[in-house]
Protein backbone atom coordinates (compact mmCIF):
# COMPACT_ATOMS: atom_id res chain seq x y z
CA UNK A 1 0.00 0.00 0.00
CA UNK A 2 1.57 3.42 -1.25
CA UNK A 3 1.67 6.16 1.53
CA UNK A 4 -0.64 8.10 -0.34
CA UNK A 5 -3.59 4.86 0.18
CA UNK A 6 -2.47 5.34 3.85
CA UNK A 7 -2.52 8.76 3.89
CA UNK A 8 -6.22 8.91 2.06
CA UNK A 9 -7.68 5.86 4.67
CA UNK A 10 -6.19 7.83 7.45
CA UNK A 11 -8.16 11.08 6.66
CA UNK A 12 -11.27 9.20 6.06
CA UNK A 13 -10.79 7.45 9.29
CA UNK A 14 -10.28 10.51 11.19
CA UNK A 15 -13.05 12.11 9.33
CA UNK A 16 -15.64 9.45 10.51
CA UNK A 17 -14.56 9.11 13.97
CA UNK A 18 -15.09 12.88 14.49
CA UNK A 19 -18.65 13.14 14.89
CA UNK A 20 -18.51 10.61 17.87
CA UNK A 21 -15.74 13.06 19.47
CA UNK A 22 -18.57 15.34 20.32
CA UNK A 23 -21.36 14.92 22.54
CA UNK A 24 -25.01 14.19 21.66
CA UNK A 25 -27.34 17.25 22.63
CA UNK A 26 -29.87 16.62 25.23
CA UNK A 27 -33.35 15.46 24.40
CA UNK A 28 -35.78 18.72 24.25
CA UNK A 29 -39.13 18.75 25.78
CA UNK A 30 -42.03 20.21 24.92
CA UNK A 31 -45.10 21.06 27.47
CA UNK A 32 -48.13 20.03 25.66
CA UNK A 33 -50.82 21.02 28.37
CA UNK A 34 -52.37 23.72 28.64
CA UNK A 35 -51.62 26.07 31.95
CA UNK A 36 -55.32 26.34 33.22
CA UNK A 37 -58.58 24.36 32.72
CA UNK A 38 -61.94 25.48 33.81
CA UNK A 39 -64.30 22.48 35.39
CA UNK A 40 -67.10 22.21 32.92
CA UNK A 41 -70.63 23.00 33.50
CA UNK A 42 -72.72 25.77 35.12
CA UNK A 43 -71.76 27.54 38.03
CA UNK A 44 -73.65 27.26 40.98
CA UNK A 45 -76.49 29.00 42.10
CA UNK A 46 -75.41 29.96 46.09
CA UNK A 47 -78.99 31.03 47.51
CA UNK A 48 -77.28 33.71 49.71
CA UNK A 49 -79.73 35.52 52.13
CA UNK A 50 -81.87 38.27 50.82
CA UNK A 51 -80.75 40.54 53.76
CA UNK A 52 -77.74 40.88 55.81
CA UNK A 53 -73.82 39.26 54.70
CA UNK A 54 -72.85 35.71 54.04
CA UNK A 55 -69.62 34.30 53.14
CA UNK A 56 -68.24 30.31 52.46
CA UNK A 57 -64.98 28.69 52.11
CA UNK A 58 -63.90 25.33 50.86
CA UNK A 59 -60.92 23.80 52.71
CA UNK A 60 -58.65 23.07 50.57
CA UNK A 61 -59.91 25.00 47.41
CA UNK A 62 -61.21 28.66 48.10
CA UNK A 63 -63.96 31.02 48.36
CA UNK A 64 -67.36 30.33 47.11
CA UNK A 65 -68.71 33.33 47.42
CA UNK A 66 -70.05 36.19 49.43
CA UNK A 67 -72.72 38.30 49.53
CA UNK A 68 -74.03 41.65 50.81
CA UNK A 69 -70.88 43.89 50.75
CA UNK A 70 -68.24 44.36 52.89
CA UNK A 71 -69.61 47.24 55.23
CA UNK A 72 -68.82 45.98 59.25
CA UNK A 73 -71.98 45.46 60.69
CA UNK A 74 -72.54 44.09 64.51
CA UNK A 75 -71.83 40.50 64.75
CA UNK A 76 -73.17 39.81 68.49
CA UNK A 77 -71.97 37.25 70.23
CA UNK A 78 -70.18 35.36 67.08
CA UNK A 79 -67.16 37.72 68.76
CA UNK A 80 -66.95 35.03 70.70
CA UNK A 81 -64.88 33.11 68.38
CA UNK A 82 -62.08 35.62 68.78
CA UNK A 83 -62.27 35.52 72.04
CA UNK A 84 -61.62 31.55 72.54
CA UNK A 85 -59.47 31.81 69.75
CA UNK A 86 -57.01 34.81 71.42
CA UNK A 87 -57.20 32.49 75.15
CA UNK A 88 -56.29 29.04 72.92
CA UNK A 89 -53.68 30.66 71.54
CA UNK A 90 -51.97 32.44 74.49
CA UNK A 91 -53.24 28.83 76.41
CA UNK A 92 -53.40 26.02 74.42
CA UNK A 93 -54.70 22.78 75.07
CA UNK A 94 -54.66 19.49 73.13
CA UNK A 95 -58.19 17.57 73.00
CA UNK A 96 -59.73 16.38 76.26
CA UNK A 97 -57.00 18.53 78.25
CA UNK A 98 -58.82 20.60 81.04
CA UNK A 99 -55.58 23.28 81.54
CA UNK A 100 -54.92 25.62 84.04
CA UNK A 101 -58.03 26.77 86.36
CA UNK A 102 -59.08 30.44 87.15
CA UNK A 103 -61.31 31.80 90.08
CA UNK A 104 -65.17 34.17 90.26
CA UNK A 105 -63.96 36.83 91.99
CA UNK A 106 -66.65 38.16 94.77
CA UNK A 107 -66.67 41.55 92.16
CA UNK A 108 -67.69 39.23 89.25
CA UNK A 109 -69.99 36.74 91.16
CA UNK A 110 -71.75 40.51 92.61
CA UNK A 111 -72.14 41.71 88.97
CA UNK A 112 -74.49 38.83 88.29
CA UNK A 113 -77.67 39.78 88.98
CA UNK A 114 -77.52 43.30 87.35
CA UNK A 115 -76.34 41.63 84.08
CA UNK A 116 -79.12 39.01 84.51
CA UNK A 117 -81.39 42.34 84.68
CA UNK A 118 -79.98 43.32 81.62
CA UNK A 119 -81.51 40.37 79.74
CA UNK A 120 -77.79 39.44 78.77
CA UNK A 121 -76.74 35.68 77.88
CA UNK A 122 -75.15 34.22 81.73
CA UNK A 123 -73.97 31.10 83.18
CA UNK A 124 -74.82 30.79 86.95
CA UNK A 125 -71.34 32.04 89.02
CA UNK A 126 -70.56 32.16 92.65
CA UNK A 127 -67.56 34.00 94.01
CA UNK A 128 -64.72 31.48 94.35
CA UNK A 129 -66.28 29.08 92.12
CA UNK A 130 -63.17 27.52 90.39
CA UNK A 131 -63.40 26.42 86.42
CA UNK A 132 -60.97 25.28 84.27
CA UNK A 133 -60.08 26.31 81.39
CA UNK A 134 -61.72 24.22 79.19
CA UNK A 135 -64.98 24.73 81.07
CA UNK A 136 -65.07 28.36 80.90
CA UNK A 137 -64.51 28.58 77.09
CA UNK A 138 -67.70 25.78 76.85
CA UNK A 139 -69.83 28.65 79.03
CA UNK A 140 -68.20 30.97 76.41
CA UNK A 141 -68.85 28.47 73.37
CA UNK A 142 -72.43 26.43 74.26
CA UNK A 143 -74.39 28.62 76.14
CA UNK A 144 -72.39 32.14 74.87
CA UNK A 145 -72.24 33.07 78.42
CA UNK A 146 -71.54 37.13 78.58
CA UNK A 147 -70.24 36.88 81.75
CA UNK A 148 -67.62 34.13 81.35
CA UNK A 149 -66.25 36.06 78.25
CA UNK A 150 -65.42 38.79 80.60
CA UNK A 151 -63.93 36.77 83.53
CA UNK A 152 -61.60 34.81 81.16
CA UNK A 153 -60.22 38.26 79.65
CA UNK A 154 -59.46 39.11 82.69
CA UNK A 155 -57.84 36.47 83.49
CA UNK A 156 -55.85 36.24 80.51
CA UNK A 157 -54.57 40.45 80.28
CA UNK A 158 -55.38 41.45 83.62
CA UNK A 159 -58.33 43.86 82.68
CA UNK A 160 -61.12 43.32 79.75
CA UNK A 161 -59.86 46.69 78.15
CA UNK A 162 -56.42 45.12 77.65
CA UNK A 163 -57.75 41.59 76.59
CA UNK A 164 -60.27 43.83 73.83
CA UNK A 165 -56.72 45.48 72.74
CA UNK A 166 -55.41 41.58 71.86
CA UNK A 167 -58.32 40.71 70.03
CA UNK A 168 -58.02 43.76 67.68
CA UNK A 169 -54.27 43.00 67.39
CA UNK A 170 -55.04 39.52 66.54
CA UNK A 171 -57.78 40.68 63.81
CA UNK A 172 -55.26 42.95 62.30
CA UNK A 173 -52.77 39.85 61.72
CA UNK A 174 -54.81 37.72 60.14
CA UNK A 175 -56.15 40.67 57.58
CA UNK A 176 -59.00 41.02 59.35
CA UNK A 177 -59.54 44.47 57.85
CA UNK A 178 -63.27 45.84 58.42
CA UNK A 179 -63.39 43.64 61.72
CA UNK A 180 -63.10 45.80 65.15
CA UNK A 181 -64.20 44.58 68.57
CA UNK A 182 -64.75 46.43 71.40
CA UNK A 183 -65.38 44.12 74.24
CA UNK A 184 -65.23 40.00 74.07
CA UNK A 185 -69.09 39.07 74.40
CA UNK A 186 -70.09 40.64 71.12
CA UNK A 187 -72.83 42.47 73.39
CA UNK A 188 -71.88 45.89 72.09
CA UNK A 189 -73.04 46.92 69.15
CA UNK A 190 -69.77 48.70 68.23
CA UNK A 191 -68.16 45.30 67.98
CA UNK A 192 -68.81 44.94 64.20
CA UNK A 193 -67.08 42.65 61.35
CA UNK A 194 -67.79 41.05 57.88
CA UNK A 195 -69.12 37.87 56.60
CA UNK A 196 -65.51 36.93 55.35
CA UNK A 197 -63.76 38.67 58.29
CA UNK A 198 -65.38 36.25 60.34
CA UNK A 199 -64.81 33.19 58.14
CA UNK A 200 -60.80 34.38 58.29
CA UNK A 201 -60.95 33.72 62.52
CA UNK A 202 -63.40 30.82 62.30
CA UNK A 203 -60.98 28.71 59.96
CA UNK A 204 -58.31 29.90 62.32
CA UNK A 205 -60.20 28.59 65.58
CA UNK A 206 -61.02 25.61 63.79
CA UNK A 207 -57.50 24.65 63.59
CA UNK A 208 -57.16 24.48 67.20
CA UNK A 209 -58.07 20.57 68.41
CA UNK A 210 -59.59 22.09 71.79
CA UNK A 211 -61.92 24.70 69.98
CA UNK A 212 -62.90 22.14 67.38
CA UNK A 213 -63.72 19.92 70.26
CA UNK A 214 -65.62 22.15 72.13
CA UNK A 215 -67.51 23.70 69.80
CA UNK A 216 -68.81 20.10 68.51
CA UNK A 217 -70.35 19.61 71.94
CA UNK A 218 -74.19 19.52 72.21
CA UNK A 219 -73.79 20.28 76.14
CA UNK A 220 -71.22 20.34 78.85
CA UNK A 221 -71.28 20.37 82.77
CA UNK A 222 -70.13 23.50 84.54
CA UNK A 223 -69.77 24.30 88.22
CA UNK A 224 -72.64 25.67 89.81
CA UNK A 225 -74.52 26.33 86.24
CA UNK A 226 -74.96 22.57 86.25
CA UNK A 227 -75.71 21.36 82.35
CA UNK A 228 -75.69 23.92 79.84
CA UNK A 229 -76.85 23.23 76.13
CA UNK A 230 -75.11 24.56 72.90
CA UNK A 231 -77.08 27.76 71.30
CA UNK A 232 -76.49 25.95 67.92
CA UNK A 233 -79.38 23.30 67.45
CA UNK A 234 -77.44 22.46 63.78
CA UNK A 235 -74.05 20.83 65.10
CA UNK A 236 -74.93 16.87 64.83
CA UNK A 237 -76.98 17.75 61.85
CA UNK A 238 -76.18 17.77 57.82
CA UNK A 239 -72.67 17.56 58.83
CA UNK A 240 -72.20 20.09 60.95
CA UNK A 241 -69.98 20.17 63.61
CA UNK A 242 -69.38 24.18 65.11
CA UNK A 243 -69.25 27.29 65.20
CA UNK A 244 -71.00 30.16 67.03
CA UNK A 245 -74.23 32.20 67.44
CA UNK A 246 -74.61 35.38 67.97
CA UNK A 247 -78.09 37.30 68.17
CA UNK A 248 -78.99 41.12 69.72
CA UNK A 249 -81.41 43.73 68.25
CA UNK A 250 -78.68 45.42 66.83
CA UNK A 251 -76.44 42.66 65.26
CA UNK A 252 -79.62 40.64 64.34
CA UNK A 253 -79.26 36.48 63.83
CA UNK A 254 -75.81 35.33 63.13
CA UNK A 255 -73.92 32.70 63.16
CA UNK A 256 -70.36 31.69 62.35
CA UNK A 257 -70.48 27.72 61.30
CA UNK A 258 -68.40 24.47 60.03
CA UNK A 259 -69.81 21.32 58.09
CA UNK A 260 -68.07 18.80 56.43
CA UNK A 261 -68.93 17.17 52.72
CA UNK A 262 -67.56 14.27 51.76
CA UNK A 263 -66.60 14.18 48.04
CA UNK A 264 -65.28 11.19 46.33
CA UNK A 265 -64.02 9.31 49.62
CA UNK A 266 -62.80 12.78 50.74
CA UNK A 267 -63.79 14.66 53.88
CA UNK A 268 -63.61 18.05 53.02
CA UNK A 269 -64.48 21.38 55.65
CA UNK A 270 -66.86 24.00 54.65
CA UNK A 271 -66.80 27.40 57.52
CA UNK A 272 -69.63 29.99 56.74
CA UNK A 273 -70.73 33.29 58.19
CA UNK A 274 -74.16 34.56 58.11
CA UNK A 275 -74.70 38.16 59.60
CA UNK A 276 -77.97 40.58 60.05
CA UNK A 277 -80.62 38.24 59.72
CA UNK A 278 -84.03 40.37 61.27
CA UNK A 279 -86.31 38.80 64.00
CA UNK A 280 -88.29 40.63 67.29
CA UNK A 281 -86.39 38.14 69.64
CA UNK A 282 -83.63 35.91 69.88
CA UNK A 283 -85.54 32.73 69.00
CA UNK A 284 -86.93 34.65 65.80
CA UNK A 285 -83.48 35.59 64.92
CA UNK A 286 -81.77 32.65 65.19
CA UNK A 287 -84.67 30.51 63.48
CA UNK A 288 -84.02 32.78 60.32
CA UNK A 289 -79.99 32.28 60.78
CA UNK A 290 -80.33 28.00 60.65
CA UNK A 291 -82.61 28.41 57.97
CA UNK A 292 -80.14 30.66 55.81
CA UNK A 293 -77.61 28.42 57.21
CA UNK A 294 -79.59 24.81 56.31
CA UNK A 295 -80.08 26.33 52.26
CA UNK A 296 -76.17 27.09 51.93
CA UNK A 297 -75.42 23.74 53.14
CA UNK A 298 -78.04 22.04 50.90
CA UNK A 299 -76.37 23.81 47.82
CA UNK A 300 -72.63 23.32 48.92
CA UNK A 301 -73.32 19.65 49.15
CA UNK A 302 -74.94 20.17 45.64
CA UNK A 303 -72.27 21.52 44.11
CA UNK A 304 -68.94 20.38 45.20
CA UNK A 305 -68.05 16.97 43.11
CA UNK A 306 -64.88 15.72 42.47
CA UNK A 307 -63.79 16.27 38.69
CA UNK A 308 -61.25 15.23 36.82
CA UNK A 309 -58.52 17.97 35.89
CA UNK A 310 -56.48 15.47 33.72
CA UNK A 311 -57.00 11.41 32.40
CA UNK A 312 -54.64 8.76 32.32
CA UNK A 313 -52.64 8.78 29.23
CA UNK A 314 -53.49 12.38 28.77
CA UNK A 315 -50.14 13.79 26.80
CA UNK A 316 -48.39 16.57 28.73
CA UNK A 317 -45.13 16.53 27.26
CA UNK A 318 -43.36 15.63 23.97
CA UNK A 319 -39.42 14.49 23.89
CA UNK A 320 -37.47 15.15 21.28
CA UNK A 321 -33.81 13.35 21.37
CA UNK A 322 -31.22 14.07 18.53
CA UNK A 323 -31.64 12.70 14.60
CA UNK A 324 -36.05 12.75 15.32
CA UNK A 325 -36.34 10.39 17.75
CA UNK A 326 -39.61 11.01 20.09
CA UNK A 327 -41.26 10.14 22.62
CA UNK A 328 -44.46 11.27 24.72
CA UNK A 329 -44.53 12.25 28.92
CA UNK A 330 -48.59 11.06 30.10
CA UNK A 331 -50.18 11.10 33.27
CA UNK A 332 -49.76 8.04 34.38
CA UNK A 333 -53.49 7.97 36.49
CA UNK A 334 -56.55 10.16 36.75
CA UNK A 335 -55.75 13.55 38.17
CA UNK A 336 -58.97 14.77 39.94
CA UNK A 337 -59.83 17.93 41.94
CA UNK A 338 -62.58 18.74 44.38
CA UNK A 339 -64.28 21.94 43.08
CA UNK A 340 -67.38 22.91 41.23
CA UNK A 341 -68.45 23.96 37.51
CA UNK A 342 -66.75 27.29 36.10
CA UNK A 343 -63.90 27.22 38.47
CA UNK A 344 -60.39 27.50 37.42
CA UNK A 345 -58.11 25.01 37.65
CA UNK A 346 -54.34 25.61 37.21
CA UNK A 347 -51.71 22.90 35.64
CA UNK A 348 -48.10 22.41 36.52
CA UNK A 349 -45.50 20.42 35.18
CA UNK A 350 -42.54 19.17 36.92
CA UNK A 351 -40.19 17.67 34.65
CA UNK A 352 -36.45 16.74 34.95
CA UNK A 353 -34.09 16.53 32.69
CA UNK A 354 -34.72 13.63 30.42
CA UNK A 355 -31.57 11.18 29.92
CA UNK A 356 -30.77 10.40 26.30
CA UNK A 357 -32.02 6.70 27.04
CA UNK A 358 -35.61 6.61 28.38
CA UNK A 359 -36.54 2.93 28.44
CA UNK A 360 -40.61 2.76 27.44
CA UNK A 361 -43.03 3.31 30.82
CA UNK A 362 -40.27 5.15 32.71
CA UNK A 363 -41.25 7.26 35.56
CA UNK A 364 -40.40 10.63 34.92
CA UNK A 365 -41.63 13.92 36.02
CA UNK A 366 -45.06 14.61 37.70
CA UNK A 367 -47.98 16.81 36.77
CA UNK A 368 -50.06 18.96 39.39
CA UNK A 369 -53.35 20.35 39.31
CA UNK A 370 -54.76 22.90 41.60
CA UNK A 371 -58.56 23.84 41.86
CA UNK A 372 -59.41 27.65 43.11
CA UNK A 373 -56.74 28.85 45.77
CA UNK A 374 -56.38 25.34 47.23
CA UNK A 375 -53.55 22.67 47.47
CA UNK A 376 -52.12 20.69 44.51
CA UNK A 377 -52.86 17.35 43.92
CA UNK A 378 -49.97 15.34 41.35
CA UNK A 379 -49.74 12.36 39.74
CA UNK A 380 -46.33 11.11 38.18
CA UNK A 381 -46.02 10.94 34.48
CA UNK A 382 -44.64 8.30 32.26
CA UNK A 383 -42.73 7.59 29.03
CA UNK A 384 -44.27 6.40 25.93
CA UNK A 385 -42.06 4.35 23.25
CA UNK A 386 -38.55 4.17 24.79
CA UNK A 387 -36.61 7.23 23.82
CA UNK A 388 -32.94 5.77 22.76
CA UNK A 389 -29.50 7.59 21.91
CA UNK A 390 -28.57 7.39 17.92
CA UNK A 391 -26.25 4.47 16.81
CA UNK A 392 -22.68 4.80 16.19
CA UNK A 393 -23.37 4.47 12.02
CA UNK A 394 -26.33 7.03 12.38
CA UNK A 395 -24.04 9.49 14.08
CA UNK A 396 -21.36 8.92 11.02
CA UNK A 397 -24.10 9.24 8.27
CA UNK A 398 -26.33 12.65 9.47
CA UNK A 399 -22.64 13.83 9.60
CA UNK A 400 -22.14 13.74 6.20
Amino acid sequence: MSILTTLLLAAVALAAVEPLRHPLPAPTVTRTLAASTVIPGKAPTVPWPQSGQAALFVEGVGSLGTSGGDEPLPIGSVAKVMTAYVILTEHPLDRGEHGPKLTVSAAQAAAYPSELARGESLVRVAAGAVYTERQALQAVLLPSANNMARILAAWDAGSIDAFVDKMNDTAAELGMENTRYTDPSGLSPETVSTAADQVIVARKAMALPAFAEIVAQKKATLPVAGEVRNYNSLVGRDGVVGIKTGSTDEAGGCLSFAFVVSVGGRKITVVGAVLGQPGADTPVQLERVFRVTRSLIRSVNAAIKLHPAIRAGDAVATVRGPFGAETTLTAAKDLSVVGWPGLRVKLATEIPTVPADLPAGSAHGRVSAVAGGGKPVTTPLQSGVRLEPPGTWDRIRRHR
